[in-house]
This record gives structure tokens, sequence and C-alpha cells, in this order.
């Protein structure tokens, strides 16, 4: 196998598809698809997306300081495009995909009623890293789809929900599960 040398690139795929809602109130609600999300620390719960700057969602969430992350499917995947390509400045993202700004929990920000579950996010700090900033975040609520919660486990079953991900410039349906965490050294 021989193996090519590229430029530097951020080439970690594949990435979740999320859409994530932003705005205290009606009139400044706003949907923007990020890839670049994810866990940081498990106890206390945290998570980050990065933004550039000049999007229309960056100053709406430094304004508030909080967002909420909502998990795509393949339902949303025509949705979770086209939020990423238009801007809130230009068209209501909610209405003109026929998404349903519902409350959260904890945080001013909108769910979308639509995604299996929704993360809300207290934003902590950000870090201006170059191309995008990082908003580092406190997850202080997580509402889940009734539909995806097994009744005798009470586990989420996200795998049930046909999620995507993100991958150099595609979207894709995940694969069908392969193992679980730790069965390559469970006992026989």
């Amino acid at each position: 196998m021989t193996k090519q040398d590229w430029k530097p690139g951020t080439m970690v795929y594949p990435l979740p598809a999320v859409m994530v809602s932003c705005g205290s109130t009606p009139d400044e609600h706003n949907i923007i698809t990020i890839s670049w999300t994810g866990t940081i620390c498990t106890n206390p719960a945290m998570c980050y997306i990065s933004v550039r700057p000049e999007r229309h969602s960056y100053d709406i969430i430094k304004r508030n300081m909080e967002f909420v992350i909502n998990i795509t499917t393949e339902q949303l995947a025509y949705a979770t495009d086209w939020c990423g390509v238009k801007s809130g400045k230009n068209v209501n993202k909610f209405k003109e995909m026929k998404l349903t700004a519902g409350k959260a929990s904890v945080v001013k920000a909108p769910i979308i009623e639509e995604s299996p579950l929704s993360i809300e996010c207290r934003v902590k700090e950000i870090l201006p890293l170059g191309s995008h900033h990082m908003f580092i975040a406190d997850v202080v609520n997580v509402k889940a789809d009734e539909r995806y919660i097994d009744t005798e486990t009470g586990r989420f079953q996200l795998d049930k929900a046909g999620i995507m991900a993100y991958s150099h410039g595609f979207y894709y349906a995940l694969a069908e599960k392969i193992g679980r965490f730790g069965w390559s050294v469970k006992k026989k």
C-alpha cells in the first residue's frame, strides 16, 4: 500500500450533520447546519460548535450565549442541507422548511420538534481559532423523542431514528451496527 502526502486539512470524517437552533425570540429564531461539533467532556457534560463569524447565526449565538444542537435524520436531510446553504438574514428557515420551533426546557433558543434529540447548551467560552470560532458549552438539558426510548431498559435508541452523517461534502445514512463498546474484549 502506498500513501500520498496531502496538504494539512480537516479529514476527520464522518461527522454528525446537525441543525443548531438559536435565538431567544421568534423574530430572531434561526437554524444553522454544522458539522464542526462534538463532545468535549462527560462530567460535566460539555460540547462545542464551531461557527464562522460572518455567518448570521454567529451574532445570535454570541448575543444570547446559548443554542440547541438538534440531531438530524435521513428524513431531515433536505432541510439540513437547505439550512446550511441559505442565510437566515434572508429567509425564515423554520417556515421555509416546515420545521416546528418548540420550547426548550432550560434555554430560550428553540428546539426543532422534528429532531429525535435536542441538546440544550449554554456557552461558557468562545475561542477564536481562525476561520471558525469555537463555542464551548455546558449541556444543560437533553430532550429525547419518546418513540426512541426502549420502555424496558430506558435506553435511548438513536440508531432507530435513521440518523445521518457528513463526510467530505456528502451526507450519508449510517450503516448497520457492527459491534458494541467493549465487544472486542468480551469473554466468550
